[in-house]
């Protein structure tokens, strides 16, 4: 009889969740969730009204570059009462609090589970808290986005592909999946694929330009556009003269960005194939590396008419923002 006391009592202190050892650490039980999904803890009336409005459009607005409308984030909504448990171990969570507080947005890492990333937003009044999260936007989207590229880096690492060429070659290296091959390799242009199907396919081109390639100022775009439209012009033609270049139509949007800490532009447009019908959307990265007096460029794209992007592209740039430059 004893003994089935102490097993229930050890199956209680497991489901509890969080658990503490004899140093007095605490353990958290690991997060879940899909990649680029974000939990809402807001009262359902909120999450009808003006807050509710506002955090969707935040969130959930249409992320740039991608043919067609997909949001930057799956949100789904969970009610205060109901969030304990396998709830509260979602990876990355918004959090809203209104009541008698303090105005403020703070950020927490491993709350409730490991890794996770957790923003409350408090405020008195509906107004208060809108205030908040307009204001801290781009700190918030930032936190959530480091935390998805590090469970997408964690996913790609558990089988990577050999990058020892692009290492002696390129002075780099990169995570990337075992599922990519290289489709040509020269001394300073690495083309790697990975087949979704016979015709799909998501690509990711690695290679370098002088440093005065790319000036700084209005025409940083320009600049980007004409070197991709070269190298895709160069090493990627097709038969009959047939080459990708960057959709006129749809003007690419420019960004700037850190990756191993050091200063890169972001590039996010739609390439469509001149002389044929294929096109969809591109990520390039410009790193300035300026001890060897170059720009190391990583320029991912997606070819998958009819299949959603939005995660495709983000395994791109996870791949991307994992650069080390030797």
């Amino acid at each position: 009889m004893k003994a089935i006391y102490t097993l229930l009592f050890c199956v209680l202190l497991l489901s509890c969740g969080e658990t503490k050892k004899d140093d007095g650490k605490k353990y958290l039980p690991d997060s879940n969730g899909n990649l680029n999904t974000l939990s809402v803890v807001v009262d359902n009336m909120l999450w009808e009204d003006n807050i509710g409005e506002n955090i969707r459009k935040i969130f959930a607005a249409p992320l740039n570059g991608l043919p067609t409308d997909e949001p930057m984030y799956d949100v789904r909504q969970i009610p205060p009462q109901v969030f304990d448990g396998f709830a509260a171990r979602s990876r990355i969570v918004l959090k809203i609090e209104k009541g008698d507080v303090e105005s403020t947005t703070k950020m927490l890492h491993e709350a409730y589970a490991k890794p996770q990333t957790v923003v409350v937003v408090a405020g008195k009044t509906d107004k208060e808290i809108i205030a908040q999260l307009t204001e801290n936007k781009y700190k918030i989207l930032d936190a959530f986005n480091k935390e998805e590229v590090k469970e997408n880096l964690r996913r790609i690492n558990l089988s990577l592909m050999d990058d020892k060429a692009m290492e002696d070659k390129l002075g780099i290296t990169i995570d990337i999946p075992s599922a990519y091959r290289i489709g040509k390799a020269e001394d300073d242009f690495f083309w790697i694929r990975k087949s979704l199907s016979n015709t799909k396919t998501i690509d990711l081109m690695l290679y370098e330009v002088p440093i005065e390639t790319i000036s700084k100022g209005d025409s940083t775009i320009v600049d980007i556009v004409k070197m991709r439209n070269k190298i895709t012009k160069e090493k990627i033609l097709g038969e009959d003269g047939i080459y990708m270049a960057v959709e006129e139509a749809y003007a690419p949007s420019l960004f700037t960005t850190i990756i191993d800490n050091k200063p890169a532009y972001e590039v996010r447009g739609m390439w469509d194939m001149q002389g044929y019908s294929m096109g969809g959307p591109f990520i390039t990265y410009a790193i300035e590396d300026k001890i060897n007096n170059r720009y190391l460029v990583a320029d991912g794209y997606v070819y998958a008419p009819s299949l959603p992007k939005r995660d495709y592209v983000f395994e791109l740039e996870a791949m991307i923002k994992s650069i080390v430059i030797n």
